[in-house]
């Protein structure tokens, strides 16, 4: 890719926040942090002492550094190849390409994206930085629903985990804020983000 590289939308939030799906219904091309985690027998890997299993809300289950080194390759060059991570294996288990295809920006999104921000700006990739805030017990339900059928761990821990993740969201939330993004709620992420893909979408137009 030739000319200015593209930007990144971090976009972070309590896991069960619909960030996902808010993102991959924006038409931008998505970058997902979360298959930068470590694999599950790591010994760099923290553990919790409540649940007595790793303990993935913890930053230092993600690999920080190869996210930021994949995201930079992308927007410079407009492809990379990231890992897929299989939860319910705790490991990486393949390979896949992300492609801007011309977008202007990139979506990454991810529960410790808030984490990068400055690494981003560092390297004058940082387009925008938010936090995805839902009311906690919505949130709790939608995530159990999405682990129970996807199978990520047994239903107990599932149950015991999200509690500790529903009193856990105010914190979350004032972490993000703490190092840097804006709290918006789902209306107006679908709003940030639609914009950019319409700028796209007329900037295309007008270079036709």
């Amino acid at each position: 890719m030739e000319g200015t590289p593209a930007c990144v939308v971090l976009l972070c939030g309590p896991s069960g926040s619909g960030k996902s799906h808010i993102a991959a219904r924006s038409g931008l091309p998505v970058f997902r942090l979360d298959d930068f985690y470590r694999d599950g027998d790591d010994p760099a890997m923290p553990r919790s002492e409540e649940l007595g299993i790793v303990d993935w809300d913890d930053p230092r289950s993600w690999k920080a550094d190869d996210a930021v080194a994949a995201l930079e390759a992308l927007c410079r060059t407009g492809r990379v190849e990231v890992p897929t991570y299989d939860i319910p294996q705790n490991r990486a288990t393949g390979t896949a390409v992300v492609e801007l295809r011309g977008a202007p920006a990139v979506v990454a999104e991810g529960v410790f994206a808030a984490v990068i921000i400055e690494r981003l700006r560092g390297r004058d990739l940082l387009a925008d930085a938010v936090v995805l805030h839902r009311t906690p017990w919505k949130n709790f339900v939608r995530r159990f629903a999405r682990d129970l059928k996807e199978r990520r761990k047994p239903p107990l821990t599932l149950w015991q985990r999200g509690r500790l993740l529903m009193a856990a969201e105010p914190g979350i939330i004032a972490d993000a804020c703490s190092h840097g993004c804006r709290r918006v709620s789902a209306g107006e992420l679908t709003a940030l983000l639609h914009g950019l893909k319409a700028s796209e979408t007329s900037s295309r137009r007008g270079t036709s």
